[in-house]
């Protein structure tokens, strides 16, 4: 070789400019001694006072063993629902900054409302990478709108494409605990067990959690990590091993009024609240407990065991991770951080449920029937979720729940313990600190500045305020200045040690808005509004909160979430009306998934029929909670459609022949009513009428062709796979679709 080309060989080794990127920088950590790990736990719809450390009967003691070796925040503030306050963690900004205003899977078009984090906003995954870390995330996700969650993405917001190298949980808002949609890395996969063979979600992301240690300890025990564990405990489905949730029957058996008695003078004891704080009445519409008839007592009782006995079993899990921990030499040098993400939930209403399929679809579910399967309650074909008054207990001694900004929905336990760089021990933090500090604390503690431009997008700055000296100094001052909360509408403020806050019904001109008024440093809870005393304070506070809403994003205010929600839905399925599904696909979420709520539809299987021996499902869509299914047993055809558990089965008047056939069904709205039709090769074979339907969703489970791949909508064993020859599936909608939008929204909020 001759010329330039020769030249270029012909430089020397130190003349030369290496090939390969700059090392990672190592920050050297607060200690001074290497960047410490990171373990994030963060719960789901836990209240302040669910933790035992914080006040509960409920057995944690993982987690108090953690809060024993480190410290305890009564001041943590969080955004009020799942999504927005995820969104805040991850990024250290505000959540309407960063465009998640309210529901991951809602986008109205206004920047502060799309559903999804800005590249402006990078994650703590993404600014910690450049360092050497390595990052791993398992659980809940939800910070991606759901309609990309399907096999051609887009992916860069899924944790792949935000920083983290590996991921193993899940996309959506919830998921069953026995048969959840799976996702590892950018792929859906199954779950590797069933109830039946002892699978529950939160043994196994503790399990694929200590796999990625593992193998981060085998391969370079020296690089740090971060791991973010984000559990579906304790959001609705309320499910755990039937033997845990007995138990509590007895510890609950007293009543939420008593209950929450008794954690305030826990709480009292502990110095978690002051000694002056005085329980509020009872949440709007929650009945004493003495007015309740003991079979329904037994019955919410069994809700209230269902969501302990979660808490509990996530609590087991977390033990065995503190101890491969311990075990690996990695526990010194790890920050643990456990938390919830918001307030208890109150989708469950005011009499909880035993299957909220139902009733999200219109099928009522009645007090004799929840009565009937109080011993099906956390178990697979379940979708519990408590009533109001144990989620006011939860929240105790705070007011109101999740989606509220009063102290009950955005007021939150936080742990957080790390032996090499924390000597305190079993100490309380009382001042101010909210989700968005997380991150700025983080990066305070590892020794590193947030990045100014990631992967060429610049940044925005964080929002949040490191809270990092509050670990060695318990007078370390609390953050001064003030922050803004917002949902649906509800409004807040903390400022200077106040809170101006106002619950907004939903509907009514923002205008008329009742603010409220509090001294958070004498009134912990909430109870003597000082509105009227203090005008021109509460006057300045509102003043201020307007200012902070048009500098995050929260404008306009807009309160009309149903028909938006339904708008939503609209523009994204768009005119599309027929699908094909071949033969060798995948799983299919269930936003991307054909939408034949409410509407005149055709579902037809091009498939070989073996014989009288072919046997399976041909389309399945749903769980054992609800859904549809289109299969062969016993050589007939059956279409069956499930509300709430409630099945609506056809099975064909004849068997089907052999041969090349195309089997289907034909489902045709008439005057608010269903009306089913099989068909084989095109001929009626059988159908039903029935005023039921998915009025509001199918299924947050996803749907499968081929088979049913783990939690069975209808009466066979999953995954019930079809045994003759499945070429395609065709899904054709008219356009005569006439959703109610209320039922959709509501539905979608109980799924947040």
């Amino acid at each position: 070789m001759t010329g330039e080309g020769q030249g270029k060989i012909g430089k020397t080794v130190q003349d030369s400019q290496p090939y390969w990127p700059e090392a990672p920088k190592r920050p050297l950590g607060i200690g001074g001694d290497g960047a410490p790990n990171i373990l994030v736990i963060l719960f789901d719809d836990v209240g302040f006072s669910d933790f035992g450390c914080y006040g509960s009967p409920i057995a944690t003691p993982a987690i108090d063993a953690i809060a024993k070796r480190g410290l305890r925040y009564t001041g943590f503030h969080t955004t009020a629902m799942c999504s927005t306050t995820r969104a805040a963690l991850l990024t250290g900004r505000n959540h309407h900054s960063v465009g998640v205003g309210c529901l991951a899977n809602f986008d109205s078009g206004y920047p502060g409302y799309r559903g999804k984090i800005s590249r402006e906003a990078g994650t703590i995954a993404e600014m910690l990478r450049p360092h050497g870390y390595r990052n791993y995330m398992l659980g809940k996700w939800h910070v991606t709108p759901l309609t990309e969650s399907g096999a051609t993405g887009p992916f860069d917001g899924w944790p792949l494409g935000r920083g983290f190298d590996r991921f193993y949980g899940f996309m959506d808002a919830e998921t069953d605990q026995y048969a959840p949609e799976l996702v590892r890395d950018n792929t859906p996969v199954d779950p590797p067990g069933t109830f039946a063979t002892g699978y529950h979600l939160t043994s196994d992301l503790v399990d694929q959690a200590i796999r990625y240690l593992a193998d981060h300890v085998g391969d370079n025990p020296e690089t740090p990590w971060l791991t973010w564990v984000a559990f579906g405990a304790c959001h609705a489905p309320h499910q755990a091993p039937f033997n845990m949730i007995s138990k509590y029957d007895s510890v609950f058996a007293e009543g939420w009024d008593v209950e929450r008695e008794k954690r305030l003078a826990r709480q009292i004891e502990m110095g978690i609240v002051p000694k002056t704080t005085q329980l509020p009445p009872r949440n709007d519409s929650v009945r004493p407990w003495a007015e309740i008839a003991e079979p329904e007592r037994r019955m919410f009782t069994r809700l209230q065991s269902a969501y302990a006995a979660m808490l509990e079993h996530a609590d087991q899990h977390i033990g065995r991770l503190m101890q491969f921990l311990e075990t690996a030499g990695q526990l010194e040098n790890t920050l643990v951080i456990v938390m919830s993400d918001n307030g208890a939930s109150q989708e469950g209403g005011p009499f909880g449920m035993i299957n909220a399929m139902g009733p999200y679809n219109l099928r009522r579910e009645s007090l004799d029937e929840k009565i009937a399967r109080i011993d099906d309650i956390g178990g697979p074909d379940t979708h519990s979720n408590f009533p109001w008054g144990w989620a006011m207990a939860a929240n105790t001694p705070l007011r109101r729940y999740k989606q509220n900004t009063h102290g009950g929905g955005i007021r939150d336990p936080l742990v957080m313990a790390w032996d090499k760089g924390v000597a305190a021990r079993g100490e309380l933090r009382h001042q101010f600190c909210h989700a968005s500090d997380l991150v700025p604390t983080l990066l305070d503690v590892v020794g590193i500045k947030p990045p100014k431009v990631i992967n060429g997008v610049k940044q925005m700055p964080l929002e949040g305020t490191s809270f990092a000296p509050s670990l060695a100094n318990a007078k370390a001052r609390s953050k001064s200045k003030a922050q803004y909360f917002e949902m649906f509408g509800h409004r807040g403020l903390v400022q200077g040690g106040w809170k101006a806050v106002s619950y907004h019904p939903p509907g009514s001109d923002f205008a008329n808005d009742k603010w409220e008024l509090y001294n958070l440093v004498r009134d912990f809870n909430e109870v003597d509004d000082l509105a009227e005393k203090e005008p021109e304070r509460l006057k300045a506070m509102i003043e201020e909160w307007w200012r902070q809403a048009e500098r995050s994003k929260v404008l306009p205010l807009d309160d009309r979430f149903a028909p938006r929600f339904a708008d939503n839905a609209k523009r994204f399925h768009g005119p599309r009306n027929r699908f094909v599904f071949h033969a060798g696909m995948g799983h299919v979420p269930t936003d991307v998934a054909p939408d034949v709520r409410n509407r005149t539809y055709t579902i037809e299987a091009d498939a070989h029929v073996d014989g009288p021996t072919t046997e399976g499902v041909l389309i399945a869509h749903g769980d054992a909670t609800t859904g549809y299914s289109l299969y062969m047993k016993d050589g007939r055809l059956t279409y069956d459609m499930n509300i709430g558990g409630e099945h609506h089965l056809i099975v064909s008047d004849r068997p089907v022949p052999a041969g090349n056939r195309r089997l289907g069904v034909r489902m045709r709205r008439n005057q608010g009513r269903n009306l089913a039709t099989l068909l084989i090769d095109g001929e009626p074979a059988g159908g039903f009428d029935t005023q039921n339907g998915f009025v509001s969703f199918i299924s947050w489970s996803g749907l499968d062709i081929g088979r049913d791949r783990s939690s069975p909508v209808s009466h066979y064993e999953a995954p019930f796979a079809f045994t003759g020859k499945l070429r395609k599936v065709t899904v054709l909608m008219d356009d005569d679709q006439a959703l109610d939008p209320v039922a959709a929204a509501t539905a979608a909020l109980a799924r947040e």
